[in-house]
């Protein structure tokens, strides 16, 4: 069968077939414009070749011999223009998801599959009351943690003509618009492709952590912001729809945000940007809040001779005018018979005040504005004004439960051996990090509880750390305990990891009634120490030390799990059951020890980094690892495709409590095959582990690695305010799991994602049966969401443009590209007949038809920057020009792939 056939759209499909012609058109008549009718021309042979070579299985020669050796101006120029197709295929897609919601919710019929109401319709037909549903709601804990993971870099202006694009797209869902109105949307889209064009897609000076921050804000203070409202809107219905209760909802949402905090491997981070980050934070977040108070106060301008008010809210309006003076004076005089606009007036000016913490009207608390807000909605729905603005009023205070004055929690990550680097000074023992683990808990125990203070050091590092924790310390007094997150001990292996940031926090200062008030979560990353995770956690709760620290903090221990490393430490079997089986153990210890056990999943934005569709993931996830409790990472590309359009980010977190909520109240039930499938999957997981291992442990890897992908491009882009790397570059284990990841997607072998995979299965079924390995593959959840996962990485990988990349190594590319073509082959086979399928995307056809959109236009990207590669290199990596170019073919490709890191 032809794994290369074009595209087939399905019948509702249509509309999408619509707008990906219309913006293809649009980019056309632009690149016409803005290069010239031939060079249109040019990228049209260029598309048609493409998709000749993949229809027809012909070799890569015909369509590589348009695009080499071509002017280092022009092939930029080529690689912007496709990477635009890219974008309007992204874009027109995305519109395609609100279209299928709002026709769902439309036609009436069955729920929109994974939305709130489906989730809560499944949960009633499994037997769940409604009793039992508003339990596990007040236990609910679902935050999205934004980091600063550098995979996109995309300028917020790029941003914004997006979204003027989708929302001339969305217009045109309105059948009763004029053709002037089309042409006017046209144009509109016209304009931002064109100023989109003439704008360059990252600046060439590597962003700061305020750069960060400013990016990570822009969906958190815009798209998220406007849209929590509408998602407790969604719940109540959904409640009320199904079980017929209306009832208040509990808060259930917050996010967090690793940017200005995280601290591991980059030098750029610390106690300022840590007060910085939290400082504009609340700037923003502020000005949101001064906003929805005009919109509210312009709204309710009930008069004194129309309606009453609550007795309570008069008094509450009379009291602020004689202890807020300064505010009072802001409520015109015209405006004096209007109480709720008046007292809106003043909690708005209060709220300006609060910028400056010392202020003498600044609000002290968030619990003192919600005070003020339910009690103008109460005296709304007692006096006849449901409908009349209390609505309103509640959005805001949705808003403010959620966001409070910090907007998003603020978590700090360290890596282990900084802690260890400082202590050793700290402790004057200089070989401090190598010490045994158990010797070092010892001697950090009177250090960690208080009965010892370390001796003050003026070394640097030791002052830097001093400083974090200090600021920690000032900002917990002057943003409130909830600004806070995580503290994150990056490469945790013991124990005595987390009693050293106790002893260092101490030492900082951050301590209240002689505890530290800090949730420490140790980050377990790498294959070994998830296995090793379960005695480590059982060593922290056999310590007296840390067992009152614990206790003081509610007796809940947070667990990082650290996808990225343990894929790229073991490959993507041996991560997965890592995780699945560390998952099970660590909750054995907890339950032994009678605490709550949380887990962070640290996932990435690619299958390879643990990027997962949340529903599949949530209901294949050990039974109780859920427990109303998801907090999980969100980072680069990922952030934009799931809340860069605020319907796509009220689906998504729709999405994700209908699958908290399933996984938490019904998790998939007790299988008694699993014990003979988990003790399989160990000896899987140890064999496919071994096979890649051998590879990236084969002598001359490191060499390969760096001439057979376009890693060398990826260090020099300006993605992000974090080195590339974590030390020189001496194996696999010092590149950061974004580049590493970064590098092999773009050289289209995507092998982290794979690799040792296939001789896996291969094995499982000779020892095994391949009966007993395709039961598996249908009956368990986690392995059947694992091969899915593996399926759409294959569908995306290209071996015949990898090989091109791969022939750049030179000597180095039979050895290492022979065992790489193997392995792919393996997997491809063994993955179809496991699956019972024809085609790796059989039973995923709108995928199939997403790849099939981008692969005219990726396959030519990739081969322009083989050939840019090479003359790069060649000319000894010195010409600015083909950088430039080469980063254009990165960033297209990137978009075409829809996954970079």
């Amino acid at each position: 069968m032809n794994q290369h056939r074009s595209p087939e759209f399905a019948p509702h499909d249509a509309p999408l077939r619509e707008d990906v012609r219309r913006l293809g058109a649009l980019v056309g008549n632009m690149l016409a414009e803005q290069i010239s009718p031939d060079f249109l021309d040019e990228i049209e042979r260029i598309r048609m070749a493409a998709i000749e070579r993949r229809q027809e299985n012909l070799p890569l020669d015909a369509l590589s011999g348009l695009l080499t050796g071509v002017d280092t101006g022009h092939a930029e120029s080529l690689a912007r223009a496709f990477a635009t197709y890219f974008q309007a295929v992204n874009i027109a897609e995305r519109i395609h998801r609100i279209r299928r919601r709002r026709d769902y919710q439309r036609e009436g019929g069955a729920p929109q599959p994974e939305s709130l109401l489906d989730a809560l319709t499944r949960l009633k037909a499994q037997g769940v009351e409604a009793g039992e549903l508003l339990e596990w709601l007040e236990r609910l804990q679902i935050e999205p943690v934004f980091t600063a993971h550098p995979t996109e870099a995309v300028r917020r202006s790029l941003l914004e003509k997006e979204q003027s694009i989708v929302r001339a797209l969305v217009d045109n869902f309105d059948p009763t618009r004029t053709p002037q109105e089309r042409k006017e949307d046209d144009d509109r889209i016209y304009m931002a492709l064109s100023a989109g064009w003439q704008t360059a897609e990252a600046s060439t000076i590597s962003p700061t952590v305020q750069d960060e921050h400013h990016h990570v804000g822009f969906y958190l203070a815009n798209p998220i912001y406007r849209i929590v409202p509408a998602l407790y809107e969604s719940l109540a219905d959904a409640l009320q729809t199904v079980y017929g209760v209306a009832v208040p909802i509990p808060r259930l949402l917050s996010f967090a945000t690793w940017v200005g905090g995280d601290m591991d491997g980059n030098p750029n981070v610390g106690a300022a940007t840590i007060a910085n980050s939290l400082a504009t934070q609340r700037a923003h977040v502020l000005e949101h809040y001064i906003e929805d108070l005009s919109g509210l106060a312009r709204l309710l301008s009930q008069t004194e001779d129309r309606v009453d008010v609550g007795s309570a809210l008069a008094q509450r309006l009379f009291d602020y005018r004689v202890r807020y003076p300064e505010a009072a004076a802001r409520v015109r005089p015209r405006h004096a018979d209007m109480p709720y606009r008046s007292l809106l007036t003043i909690i708005r000016a209060r709220l300006d005040a609060t910028h400056d913490d010392e202020h003498p009207e600044a609000y002290t608390s968030v619990r003192d504005l919600l005070d003020d807000l339910h009690l103008i909605a109460a005296s709304l729905i007692d006096h006849r004004g449901l409908h009349a603005g209390a609505y309103a009023v509640r959005r805001l205070i949705w808003r403010v439960r959620t966001f409070g004055f910090h907007l998003a929690r603020l978590d700090v990550r360290q890596d282990s051996r900084a802690h260890d680097d400082a202590l050793a000074l700290l402790l004057g023992h200089a070989d401090w990090s190598t010490r045994d683990a158990a010797d070092k808990a010892k001697q950090l125990r009177p250090f960690a509880g208080g009965e010892q203070a370390l001796a003050e050091n003026e070394d640097a590092s030791v002052v830097a750390l001093h400083d974090v924790f200090a600021t920690l310390r000032e900002s917990r007094g002057r943003y409130g305990a909830d600004a806070l997150g995580l503290y994150i001990i990056s490469m945790a292996r013991s124990a005595a990891d987390v009693l050293a940031v106790l002893a260092l926090a101490r030492y900082g200062g951050l301590v209240e009634h002689d505890k530290v008030p800090l949730d420490i979560a140790p980050l377990f990353e790498t294959v070994d120490d998830l296995t090793n995770a379960p005695a480590t956690l059982r060593a922290l709760l056999e310590d007296p030390v840390y067992r009152e620290h614990l206790a003081s903090r509610g007796g809940r221990q947070w667990v990082m799990l650290g996808y990225s490393d343990s894929g790229k430490d073991g490959g993507t079997l041996a991560s997965r059951w890592g995780l699945q089986r560390a998952q099970v153990e660590l909750l054995e210890v907890a339950a032994e020890f009678d605490i709550r056990l949380s887990f962070f999943h640290g996932r990435g934005g690619s299958a390879s980094r643990g990027g997962a569709r949340i529903a599949p993931a949530l209901m294949s996830s050990p039974r109780g690892s859920v427990a109303g409790v998801l907090r999980v990472t969100e980072q680069g590309e990922v952030i934009h495709r799931k809340y860069g359009i605020r319907a796509l980010a009220l689906r998504n977190l729709e999405q994700t409590v209908g699958a908290v909520l399933r996984a938490s109240l019904r998790p998939r039930t007790s299988e008694a095959r699993e014990e003979a499938w988990r003790e399989r999957m160990g000896k899987l997981a140890a064999h496919s582990r071994q096979h890649y291992r051998a590879f990236v442990d084969r002598e001359g890897f490191v060499d390969y690695f760096r001439t057979a992908t376009p890693i060398d491009v990826i260090e020099r882009m300006t993605l992000g305010s974090r080195p590339a790397r974590r030390r020189s570059m001496r194996g696999v284990q010092d590149l950061r799991a974004i580049p590493w990841v970064f590098a092999w997607t773009q050289c289209r072998s995507i092998l982290p994602g794979w690799y040792g995979l296939g001789s896996a299965l291969e094995f499982g079924a000779a020892a095994y049966g391949e009966a007993a390995m395709v039961e598996m593959a249908s009956d368990w959840p986690f392995f059947a969401n694992m091969l899915d996962d593996v399926a759409m990485v294959l569908a995306k990988s290209d071996l015949g443009i990898a090989e091109a990349f791969s022939q750049l190594a030179g000597p180095l590319h039979e050895p290492f590209f022979g065992l790489i073509r193997d392995e792919f082959e393996r997997t491809h086979r063994w993955l179809l007949r496991l699956r019972r399928s024809d085609s790796l995307l059989q039973h995923e056809p709108r995928l199939a038809v997403s790849i099939g959109l981008r692969n005219p236009y990726v396959d030519p990207m990739s081969l322009l920057q083989v050939d840019l590669l090479k003359r790069w290199r060649e000319g000894g990596e010195s010409d600015d020009a083909l950088l430039t170019a080469l980063v254009a073919c990165v960033n297209g490709v990137s978009q075409g792939l829809q996954n970079t890191g």
